[in-house]
């Protein structure tokens, strides 16, 4: 009997873990100092990773716009505060690995 106590509390403890590892920040979010604005769950001076990859879901061009959006900048979509410009400090590529991340939220 304990040892089924035992086992039930290790798979219990392996599924919090695997679902916290499946929302892990991104580490060229970090890298970028993406997380000045933005959380994965929470709205900072920016929204949520979380309420973006909801918002954008189903939408098929959502990768080409947010690519746009995180390299021009841009306002209005999520309140008055803007997002600024990333490019050419941020690469085109890690921009793309960025929001192909985002949506897959």
């Amino acid at each position: 009997m304990k040892s089924i106590i035992v086992s039930m509390i290790a798979a219990a403890g392996l599924m919090v873990a695997g679902s916290a590892m499946a929302a892990e920040m991104n580490p060229l979010a970090k890298k970028h100092l993406c997380t000045s604005c933005h959380m994965m769950d929470k709205k900072m001076v920016g929204p949520a990773y979380m309420d973006v990859a909801k918002k954008y879901k189903g939408d098929a061009g959502a990768q080409a716009k947010l690519e746009a959006k995180v390299a021009k900048g841009g306002s209005g979509v999520w309140g008055t505060m803007p997002m600024p410009p990333n490019s050419p400090k941020v690469p085109a590529a890690d921009i793309a690995e960025l929001v192909k991340w985002v949506l897959s939220l």
